[in-house]
């Protein structure tokens, strides 16, 4: 039977498959666009993706031989590094680190991928392979979508990535719900737990916005946010805005709008 661990790993997998495929037929101009990310080319989006994935797969090989993960030491050299480059090596040299790093994951047996724990500096306890897994799948998820959508205003974020991720946003990854969230940014009048009905996959969760944010209870009768997976993965991680957003997007009630939730969840 596939563990939400094994399903994170095949995710990440068909995430880099597709990603890389797209990068190699980039050239030097489609990498100087401006991408998803604001403050980033095209370039910029990989060297980000590619540094990333030499210090995780750095803290992953840690782990696996019971020793502490590199420090922020470590962490700025790498950054440096990459940002160093030139767009060309910063594409080329992304699509070995994300191979290297989705292979490692791939490499972990059924014992390791239920018992294997990774020390995060950022976390109190130690993250299981899901958790850690997740948060390598949230970044090239979104990150992926920052890419293409600078090519297709109509991007998505693939379809087993957003169900993936949707059930690790309400499991493992749900206090990056709350890390995502800015509930300041919601006017206090307005607090409320919604009934988020999400499809391809179907779910219902509960979303309370107060003075935190994060899952609850589903709330019965309550407004309703109807939309797919791919869209609530975009909407926590602050890439919804009206321009990409498809019609399926449906909230229902006379509270909260989309555009509360868009300045709840800006994005980082």
């Amino acid at each position: 039977m596939s563990t939400l661990a094994d399903r994170t790993i095949a995710a990440l997998r068909t995430t880099h498959d597709e990603l890389a495929a797209f990068v190699r037929g980039l050239d030097a101009t489609d990498l100087d666009r401006q991408s998803g990310a604001s403050e980033w080319t095209v370039a910029q989006v990989l060297s980000h993706l590619g540094s990333g994935a030499e210090i995780g797969l750095a803290t992953l090989r840690a782990a696996l031989g019971g020793q502490d993960a590199p420090g922020q030491d470590f962490n700025h050299g790498v950054w440096d590094r990459w940002n160093a480059k030139d767009p060309e090596a910063q594409a080329k040299d992304f699509l070995v680190a994300d191979a290297e790093i989705v292979s490692a994951f791939e490499g972990l047996d059924a014992g390791a991928r239920e018992r294997l724990r990774v020390k995060l500096g950022f976390l109190p306890m130690p993250g299981d392979v899901s958790l850690v897994g997740g948060m390598r799948l949230n970044e090239t998820a979104l990150h992926s979508w920052d890419v293409v959508v600078a090519f297709d205003p109509a991007a998505t974020v693939a379809p087993d990535a957003a169900g993936v991720l949707t059930d690790l946003y309400s499991g493992p990854l749900d206090f990056m719900v709350g890390f995502m969230g800015r509930p300041d940014a919601l006017d206090p009048r307005l607090a409320t737990t919604l009934r988020v009905e999400t499809s391809d996959p179907e779910r219902v969760l509960g979303l309370t916005l107060g003075e935190t944010v994060g899952f609850s209870e589903v709330p019965e009768p309550a407004d309703t946010l109807s939309l797919p997976a791919e869209a609530w993965v975009r909407l926590l991680g602050g890439r919804l805005a009206p321009e990409h957003t498809p019609p399926s997007v449906i909230l229902t009630g006379d509270g909260v709008t989309l555009d509360d939730l868009r300045r709840v969840f800006p994005g980082l």
